[in-house]
């Protein structure tokens, strides 16, 4: 079953960076940036654990996971909602570094600690309330890339 369309995938590749909803053993929401997000195929995403020892923790008690991946620019993207799964050796282990490290991602291996793989069983559109009112999306990419480009580096 195809979760992920083509132009979802497109978003994952060109952002790359997805935030990472995880829940808490006492229940609380737990939100991590991923910088490795990648798409595995149609029904999965991937990440590398570089740093995530709380989303790991999380993820071996709870499975759930939800993704969000925004563009910053066109301000639209994608909610991902699925269950993970976290490899930290063997086989299928070696083959997710050996992915991150054809694609030149986290140092691949000597940085990852763990690989999350992430079965997608839904997927919804995420966009911006800048368009509620007619904006069009090269007017609100102008006005962030102006805003973004525009700021002093120092500043941020």
């Amino acid at each position: 079953m195809r979760v992920l369309n083509q132009h979802m995938k497109q978003v994952v590749d060109q952002v790359r960076l997805g935030f990472v909803a995880t829940v808490c053993p006492d229940g609380t929401p737990n939100v991590s940036p991923k910088g490795t997000l990648c798409v595995l195929d149609d029904e999965h995403l991937i990440f590398a654990d570089i740093r995530s020892p709380g989303t790991v923790a999380n993820l071996r008690s709870n499975q759930n996971i939800e993704v969000n991946v925004v563009d910053p620019f066109s301000r639209k993207g994608y909610r991902f909602k699925g269950l993970a799964v976290v490899h930290e050796q063997g086989a299928v282990f070696e083959e997710f570094v050996a992915f991150f490290a054809e694609r030149k991602l986290a140092d691949a291996p000597r940085r990852i600690k763990s690989i999350v793989v992430i079965g997608v069983v839904s997927a919804q559109p995420l966009i911006s309330p800048a368009y509620d009112e007619g904006a069009i999306e090269k007017d609100v990419v102008s006005q962030w890339r102006q805003y973004y480009c525009g700021r002093d580096p120092s500043a941020l």
